[in-house]
């Protein structure tokens, strides 16, 4: 495997260089550099020297979000940082994972195995899609970061300051402190609808319709009169495309 070409953003000096001694301890990855700032990393980063990057958040000048929005296409970012507010920001921007200080060296190479994954991949014979960053979720839940594909998702419910994720397989849901709006904006629109102020599905989920209720494995959720008629248009839409296979090949 050709060596990840690695640089540590950090402007605290010892937590920039524990992430340092990690990347030299690590066989398939190669320190390029350690900056204290964005802007002493830019010519690096612009000249295509660096694969992968470790990013703080919280810097002066030019915070460690605003410079990920600025990565040239190709180059990864794994934040890391000592706020854990920051999760589902960092999803908006692609970082492919979110480390809290103090970071083990687990921790560490987890990360960095899953960025070789994504710049490193390994050709399948079958062609199929590969998943991307955008098909996972990245939400703090019980005092830890926990990303959740997005497929998996049977619906989303709303309770006030915060929501429950409801997981196909799964008896319990994952609850986190975020907004339905929020949240919303983070979910596919083809995927997934919203029917209630209090609830979210996911379209590729739905078992049954019944009424103003969707079933979801003995689950069931409400369609308000607000939403009704996206639903229903969705519902429509649905049973065209239906009706329009099932017609394919006859005489």
């Amino acid at each position: 495997m050709k060596k990840i070409r690695t640089c540590v953003i950090d402007d605290e000096p010892l937590a920039a260089e524990l992430i340092a001694g990690y990347i030299r301890r690590t066989a398939f990855l190669e320190l390029e550099g350690v900056y204290s700032s964005a802007q002493e990393a830019v010519q690096s980063i612009m000249k295509g020297r660096v694969d992968l990057v470790f990013l703080d958040i919280q810097m002066p000048m030019l915070g460690g979000l605003e410079f990920a929005r600025l990565m040239p296409k190709g180059v990864r970012v794994v934040f890391v940082t000592a706020y854990s507010e920051f999760a589902l920001d960092s999803f908006k921007v692609g970082a492919i994972d979110y480390l809290l200080k103090p970071v083990s060296y687990e921790e560490f190479v987890g990360s960095a195995t899953r960025a070789a994954s994504f710049l490193c991949p390994v050709a399948e014979e079958d062609d199929e899609p590969s998943e991307t960053d955008s098909d996972y979720l990245i939400v703090k839940s019980e005092y830890k970061l926990q990303q959740i594909r997005k497929s998996d998702i049977v619906y989303v419910e709303g309770l006030k300051d915060y929501v429950k994720i409801w997981l196909d397989g799964s008896t319990r849901s994952i609850t986190t402190l975020l907004n339905m709006r929020s949240l919303e904006k983070s979910l596919p629109s083809d995927k997934f609808m919203r029917v209630h102020r209090s609830f979210i599905v996911n379209l590729d989920q739905i078992e049954t319709i019944e009424r103003n209720r969707i079933i979801f494995d003995g689950a069931a959720v409400p369609v308000s009169e607000s939403y009704r008629d996206s639903f229903q248009n969705w519902v429509a839409s649905r049973m065209t495309k239906a009706f329009r296979g099932d017609g394919e090949g006859e005489e």
